[in-house]
């Protein structure tokens, strides 16, 4: 888990955190402000119905002269509709800018997952994302709408109903702000404690989410080896886990609701009792004693909500920490400054003392590449084969920048591959993967992801090549729409529509990492003599763990403990070489048990 979440809250205060949304929300803010000042005139004129009601009671009521009641019950009428009318007016202007904040943060974030690079993908769990790009946000967008709106006006509001009180009479006002110290204190101790357990909730729940993620997409492997009950249970700690969390939450929300609800109570018997013996001394009109319990009425509701929508912004504050966890990474792979353009790219491909260690690697480990020295030449076609372990796929995702190398270079046509826009490189180096990943769009979209203004005939070409015209025979052709990773279709038929995408961007330079794994003998076969046109043209680095992989190379590279030991044709490397005979003899024990598998299953 990434070291970011292991804090249970950031260093800075909640205004410091969550001022960080300004940016996105400052197209909006004008809105809210609106939505704010509508808010508080309808609060202001809540509160000045009371003093109406005073010179009501004090004046028509008191002397027995109906006919002076008409007029102020009229002015309430009239501030009650005024009221309703702000109130509508505040959730108008607040409704939509919400939601655009949170889309423009929503699609922030997901650009920044998409730029990130791979070793970022390594380290955070996808559950942890999915929670900070849908409900982090969600709760920001309701904070923006409807929490800030509120804690700011029901706090001004409080203030100027003391300020009511006071005007009325001073020594039942002062009682009310002595009464509503006790509330700010506890606010103060509620932050430190709420805050805590909140990070701790979302975090959970952000593991919680990997774990059903993960459930989901391996449901295959849980069914199969009878496992389901296991990963329930595992499911189940963790959700007892989040479950004591959330009622310590619900405990802390708890004793702020006890003060809020208590205080003001115990608050308004003792105003009581003041106001009435006020009165009984003359010091006190039965008119301003209704206003006053009146005013105090209305500044219930703005008091009591301080809780729920400090709460709400505590959650608010860990969401906005969790979303610039994120934002705040460094790429560390990145397009330079200053990028150097490819005219024409003829494919030479080269390792110049390439070195590279994963972050998390041990300090004291040797470098899983250690003086990588190897030339691919254009048109060339090499294979990379070594025991598992030796860095052959790592020198593949080299090629595309997936990660940088820790010292050396990688080279395209004598250019350092750093020096080059990440587009631009990815558009002259394509790569198709052992592990065949597809996505949820149709057949077409995934082959033409590389290349998506490819023609007609240059896509049903690399559908050709990779033999994979099963596509034409699915229900809708090539717009059938295929399922959540491709899991409708076997793991020949990905590899083949994977292996199709590469041919398809038709790249300069190829780079396989053994996407032929998954076929049959004979569909390998059509399909390594289809790639042979494709590669007489082509530079192609391979990774190889089939001898027969290892026959579409013009040469061979032996990868030993992360270094290039040897280069040669195949036969060269068979008469020189005792490791790569062993290594090759391996490929071949390996290559027979798979097809007695093959034959057993069949």
């Amino acid at each position: 888990m990434p070291e970011q979440q292991k804090r249970a809250a950031s260093s800075g205060g909640t205004f410091r955190s969550i001022v960080r949304v300004y940016p996105y929300a400052r197209p909006a803010m004008p809105r809210i402000y609106l939505g704010m000042a509508a808010a508080l005139v309808a609060s202001v004129v809540a509160l000045l119905i009371p003093q109406v009601l005073r010179s009501l009671v004090d004046g028509p009521l008191k002397d027995g002269d109906s006919g002076q009641i008409v007029a102020p019950v009229l002015i309430v009428l009239g501030l009650g509709v005024l009221e309703a009318a702000m109130i509508w007016l505040r959730r108008w202007f607040v409704l939509l800018p919400g939601t655009a904040i949170e889309a423009r943060m929503r699609n922030g974030l997901y650009h920044q997952l998409q730029d990130l690079p791979v070793a970022f993908h390594d380290r955070w769990p996808s559950g942890q994302l999915l929670s900070r790009a849908v409900s982090d946000l969600s709760l920001i967008r309701r904070w923006l709408s409807f929490g800030i709106v509120l804690l700011v006006v029901n706090t001004v509001t409080i203030l100027i109903g003391f300020g009511f009180l006071v005007a009325i009479n001073w020594m039942l006002g002062l009682l009310f702000l002595v009464c509503s110290v006790p509330l700010w204190i506890y606010g103060f101790v509620f932050e430190n404690r709420y805050s805590v357990v909140a990070r701790r909730s979302q975090d959970q729940s952000g593991d919680l989410a990997t774990t059903v993620e993960e459930s989901v997409h391996g449901i295959r492997v849980l069914k199969a080896f009878g496992r389901g009950r296991e990963a329930l249970r595992g499911f189940g700690v963790q959700a007892e886990q989040l479950q004591a969390t959330e009622i310590e939450k619900a405990k802390a929300v708890a004793g702020i609701w006890l003060w809020l609800l208590l205080v003001p109570d115990v608050t308004f018997a003792l105003g009581l009792l003041g106001g009435v013996w006020l009165a009984v001394e003359g010091q006190l009109t039965v008119g301003e004693l209704v206003a006053f319990f009146a005013t105090a009425t209305v500044l219930r509701w703005p008091v009591e909500s301080i809780g729920f929508l400090l709460s709400m912004t505590f959650d608010t504050r860990t969401a906005v920490d969790r979303f610039f966890e994120v934002m705040d990474e460094v790429n560390a792979i990145a397009d330079p400054d200053a990028p150097t353009t490819l005219e024409k790219v003829e494919g030479r491909l080269a390792f110049d003392g390439v070195h590279f260690r994963y972050q998390d690697a041990a300090a004291a480990s040797a470098d899983l590449l250690d003086g990588i020295e190897l030339v691919v030449e254009p048109g060339e076609t090499m294979a990379l084969v070594g025991l598992t372990g030796s860095g052959k796929s790592t020198m593949t995702a080299l090629a595309t920048r997936l990660y940088d190398v820790t010292g050396g270079a990688v080279t395209i046509d004598g250019v350092d591959v750093r020096e080059l826009r990440r587009t631009e490189l990815r558009r002259h180096i394509a790569m198709a993967f052992e592990d065949a990943i597809l996505f949820s769009a149709s057949v077409r979209d995934n082959v033409l992801l590389g290349r998506p203004d490819a023609s007609e005939e240059e896509l049903a070409e690399a559908l050709s090549i990779a033999q994979a015209d099963f596509v034409y025979s699915l229900p809708k052709g090539l717009d059938t729409l295929i399922g959540e990773e491709g899991m409708s279709l076997s793991g020949g038929q990905r590899q083949r529509l994977a292996l199709a995408r590469a041919v398809a961007a038709k790249p300069a330079v190829l780079v396989l990492d053994d996407p032929l794994s998954a076929l049959d003998v004979d569909t390998e076969a059509r399909v390594e003599a289809a790639l042979r046109r494709v590669l007489a043209s082509t530079t192609a680095l391979i990774v190889a763990h089939r001898p027969s992989t290892v026959a579409l190379a013009d040469r061979v590279a032996l990868l030993e403990e992360g270094r290039v030991t040897a280069v040669g044709t195949h036969s060269e490397l068979l008469a020189t070489s005792e490791h790569y005979r062993f290594v090759i003899s391996s490929l071949e024990d390996e290559d027979k048990d798979e097809d007695r598998r093959e034959g057993v299953s069949a």
